[in-house]
């Protein structure tokens, strides 16, 4: 019994010399700063301090008593399950409070990676969706992240509120809100320097158009941290709270690269995707927010019903015909002040499909392969076109070669379905199959007198559909007496591109040749017979019809392609890194002949 009192009596005695202790570091700190620091008593029984300018994440001063607390306190944690107060004298054991927190860093993982997918398609109509521009987008998103996991830790811990949360929440939406308006005149700018070769102002306006992002993805990288801070409850349960709230945020993200890719962009477009992230953003905020403030997210709700305009502006002199955006592109048909129909996909450097408003033959590179057919050596054979886009090629088999057979081969149906409605796709003897070029030949048997290649979006290429394993494929797919046309489009005097391509595929086919047929574009011819030399430039000189003309202008320049080199494989193909060094080079000589 003496042993009971004398144990209960040092017991109190330590307690009350922890109490006294707590005390006399609150006195020695009351001089230093001018917050206000009130005392309470937390659940354990234990003084705790309240100090927003200085405290320890859990809402305890700084210092080596802070730290003895800390240690108290988990310790007391164990033996008493409630939960502490936070420093904003609110408890966060509500199961709304928790369920609110959780919604929150589920719809800004999704958030995320959706600003990323629409951030990368808002470019491509005026950059292109090169590796390049993607490494740019991605690594911008993963900058703004990172800021925004140590930022918004710091800020967590000086604002410890629901409230201030739900304020950067909105922040968010508001700037992801601005981007569909603002992102137009800032890309045409971009564009218009490119075209007036202005490197400086390209390079400036394009890293500005990025720099959009940074605002409203360095506040959604802070969500999560700050979620932590207002979930934990004891120190001993604050890493289940982050691995299910981090877990939560990459659910999220899933979400947000699917649903837009697969769902929202083909339905509503890009830039109402980007809309309906942030007014879905506003709205998860509203149960903390001032106020004064839930008119916000209705506003943003609002916006997704206003008439946003055309995604890309018609040139000088054309009219817009068609425009849409599809799982693979930005596909828009115009026409030109000539009557010509005109196919453009995302940046619109180059012409994927023409119609001409007179006439049959196209005057561009696409009259070249009316000429191969003589090559094959018949009028009743089989093509293959892969890359068929808007069906000029078959179109203009329809006419010059009736009795062909033509399989087109086209990635995406939205170019199908406006060659078909803009484009007189209309070639009785065209079967079109949807599917990426490569996977398709993986996956048929046919073989062909002649396949055509004009896959190449331009200015950057498909790498794999440039390699010897796909011309291996391309070459199983042919007759013993087929021939094989690609046509490679560059800027003017940059062939570098052109000689690997040449090269790559000679290391396939016995006889490769190559002509120079327009100003920005090459025909490659790879012939299954090794002495397809001479009977090519005799077949080419003699075709009769409208493919006359064309068949010897491309005789005029063929040259015969000298084995050796390196060719390009799956493993290494550094197609983006030739094209780049031939569009600077374009770049520095003024680029000639651009329209």
């Amino acid at each position: 019994m003496w042993a009971n009192r004398s144990i209960r009596s040092v017991v109190n005695a330590l307690d009350t010399a922890h109490h006294v202790r707590s005390l006399v570091f609150v006195a020695l700190r009351k001089d230093q700063s001018h917050v206000r620091r009130p005392l309470h008593r937390g659940t354990d029984g234990d003084v705790v301090v309240e100090d927003h300018a200085s405290t320890h994440a859990y809402g305890l001063p700084i210092g080596p008593v802070g730290r003895n607390h800390v240690q108290m306190s988990a310790l007391n944690a164990r033996k008493d399950p409630r939960p502490a107060r936070t420093t904003s004298g609110r408890s966060d054991s509500s199961g709304r409070a928790r369920w609110w927190l959780a919604t929150l860093v589920l719809v800004a993982g999704a958030a995320s990676l959706s600003t990323e997918m629409t951030g990368a398609r808002l470019l491509a109509p005026y950059f292109g969706a090169s590796d390049l521009v993607w490494s740019n987008v991605i690594g911008l998103i993963l900058v703004s992240l990172a800021v925004g996991y140590w930022l918004g830790g710091k800020l967590a811990d000086r604002y410890p509120t629901h409230r201030a949360l739900a304020t950067v929440v909105l922040v968010a939406a508001l700037a992801l809100a601005v981007i569909p308006f603002a992102a137009r005149p800032l890309f045409l700018a971009s564009a218009n320097a490119f075209a007036n070769v202005s490197a400086g102002a390209f390079i400036a306006s394009f890293f500005g158009a990025l720099a959009m992002f940074i605002i409203p993805v360095t506040a959604l990288g802070a969500v999560a941290p700050w979620s932590i801070r207002l979930s934990v409850e004891t120190i001993g349960r604050s890493g289940s709270v982050a691995g299910r709230l981090y877990a939560l945020s990459t659910v999220g993200a899933i979400i947000g690269t699917f649903l837009p890719v697969l769902v929202l962009i083909p339905l509503i477009g890009t830039r109402r995707t980007l809309l309906c992230t942030a007014a879905l953003l506003a709205v998860t905020a509203i149960p903390a927010l001032d106020r004064r403030l839930v008119w916000v997210p209705l506003a943003l709700i609002g916006l997704i019903a206003l008439p946003l305009g055309a995604i890309k502006p018609a040139g000088p002199g054309e009219r817009i015909l068609f425009e849409g955006e599809s799982t693979y592109q930005f596909v828009q048909v115009v026409q030109e002040s000539n009557g010509d129909r005109v196919l453009h996909l995302n940046e619109g450097w180059a012409a994927h499909s023409l119609l001409p408003a007179r006439g049959i033959l196209t005057d561009n590179y696409w009259d070249a392969f009316t000429a191969v057919p003589a090559l094959a050596g018949g009028s009743h054979g089989r093509a293959l076109v892969l890359g068929n886009a808007g069906g000029t090629v078959a179109t203009l088999y329809g006419h010059i070669w009736p009795n062909v057979t033509i399989d087109g081969v086209e990635i995406d149906p939205l170019v199908t379905t406006a060659g078909r409605h803009y484009l007189d796709m209309a070639n009785p003897r065209l079967h079109v199959f949807t599917a990426d070029a490569r996977f398709w030949l993986e996956g048929s048997r046919p073989r062909y007198d002649v396949i055509v290649v004009d896959a190449y979006a331009q200015p950057y290429i498909p790498f794999y559909l440039a390699t010897r394993e796909f011309f291996a494929l391309v070459a199983r797919h042919l007759t013993p007496g087929g021939v094989v046309a690609v046509n490679v489009g560059t800027p003017p005097d940059q062939t570098a591109l052109v000689g690997r391509i040449a090269t790559t595929m000679h290391a396939v086919f016995p006889t490769v040749m190559t002509d120079r047929y327009t100003t920005f574009n090459s025909i490659v011819l790879g012939f299954a017979d090794p002495t397809a030399t001479r009977a090519a430039q005799r077949a080419l000189t003699h075709a009769a019809g409208l493919a006359g003309g064309p068949a010897r202008q491309l005789a005029a320049g063929l040259v015969a392609v000298p084995a050796g080199g390196t060719p390009l494989t799956d493993d290494r193909s550094p197609i983006e890194l030739l094209t780049d060094q031939a569009l600077l080079a374009y770049l520095s000589e003024g680029a000639p002949g651009a329209r």
